[in-house]
C-alpha cells in the first residue's frame, strides 16, 4: 500500500455512482483513504464548509496532500497519474482516446440518465411524501436551473418525463455501442485488461441491474451481458460498489425499479423504435 494514501480524504455519498467510480479506482490501486460522508438527502452538499471544497455542491471530492480535486472522471485520471501502478490508462495515445470516449459518453449522457431513472424509481415517491415546503427547499438548493428543470419534470411526470425519455435513449445508444465494441474485441472495453473505460461504465450498468431494469436493454446484447457477468467477479468492483452498500439500499433499489419497470419498458420500446428507424434511414 502506498505511503501517500493516508493523505487521501474522500468526501462521498455511499450510493452515488460517481463516488463508486472513485472507490473502484482507489481499490484497484491498493490505496487507502479516509471517508467523510456527505448526506445528499440532508442537503449536506450545500453546507458552506463543503461548498468551499466543491462549489458545485456535488460529490465526490478528494483532498490529497492538501490539494482538492473535484469531478469523478478527473479524480480517477488524477489518481492514475499520481499512482500509476497498476495503470488503468493505456500508454498508447489512440487507446487513451478510446478510453476517454467512454468517459465523455458517461459525463455527457449517462450521468444525467442514471440520475433521472434513479429519481423516478426511488426518490420521487419520497419527495411526494414530503411537505411542499420541504420540496421547495430541496429544489431551491439545487442551484442549477437546468438540474432544477430536470428534477421538477421527473417529479411531476415520472417515467413519462421527457428527461427520463432522454435517459432511456442515452442508455440505448451507450449499450448499443458497447455491444459493438465488445463484439469486435473484449473481454474488456479496450481489450485484454480493465481500464477507466470499464470503471466509468460499471456503476451505470450496475445501477440498472440493481433496479432490476438492465435486461430491458441487454436482452439482445450478449456481449454486454458477458461483460457484466465478468465485472461482478472483479475484486475492485465488489470492493467499490457491492461491499459498501447495505441490504436496505439494495432492497430500496429493487423495490423502486419494480415500481416503474412496466412503464419504463413501454417507453424504452418507443425510444428504441425511433432510434432504429433513424439508423435505417442513415443506411
Amino acid at each position: 500500500m502506498n505511503n501517500d494514501t493516508a493523505k487521501i480524504t474522500l468526501y462521498q455519498f455511499g450510493n452515488s455512482v460517481c463516488c463508486q467510480k472513485v472507490r473502484i479506482t482507489m481499490d484497484h490501486k491498493g490505496l487507502g483513504w479516509d471517508t467523510v460522508e456527505i448526506n445528499l438527502f440532508r442537503n449536506e452538499q450545500y453546507a458552506p464548509e463543503y461548498l468551499k471544497l466543491n462549489p458545485k455542491g456535488v460529490v465526490p471530492t478528494i483532498v490529497h496532500s492538501g490539494q482538492v480535486v473535484c469531478e469523478s472522471t478527473l479524480i480517477c485520471e488524477y489518481l492514475d497519474d499520481t499512482f500509476p501502478t497498476p495503470s488503468l490508462i493505456p500508454a498508447d495515445p489512440l487507446a487513451r482516446t478510446h478510453m476517454r470516449f467512454w468517459s465523455k459518453l458517461v459525463d455527457e449522457g449517462l450521468h444525467e440518465g442514471v440520475t433521472e431513472i434513479s429519481f423516478s424509481a426511488m426518490f420521487r415517491a419520497r419527495m411526494q411524501a414530503s411537505t411542499p415546503e420541504q420540496r421547495e427547499v430541496r429544489f431551491r438548493n439545487i442551484g442549477d436551473p437546468r438540474r432544477r428543470d430536470r428534477f421538477m419534470s421527473s417529479f411531476e411526470h415520472g417515467v413519462r418525463s421527457p428527461f427520463v425519455r432522454h435517459a432511456i435513449a442515452a442508455y440505448e445508444r451507450a449499450l448499443g455501442h458497447m455491444e459493438h465494441t465488445l463484439a469486435e474485441g473484449g473481454p474488456w472495453l479496450l481489450g485484454d485488461a480493465p481500464s477507466l473505460a470499464d470503471v466509468n461504465m460499471m456503476p451505470y450498468v450496475a445501477r440498472l441491474a440493481y433496479l432490476g431494469l438492465l435486461d430491458i436493454w441487454t436482452a439482445e446484447r450478449p456481449h454486454v451481458r458477458a461483460w457484466w457477468a465478468m465485472v461482478q467477479t472483479w475484486p475492485s468492483f465488489l470492493a467499490g460498489i457491492v461491499q459498501p452498500m447495505s441490504e436496505h439500499e439494495f432492497e430500496e433499489m429493487r423495490a423502486g425499479g419494480a415500481r416503474i419497470r412496466s412503464e419504463l419498458a413501454e417507453v424504452h420500446a418507443e425510444v428504441r423504435a425511433v432510434i432504429r428507424e433513424a439508423e435505417l434511414a442513415r443506411g
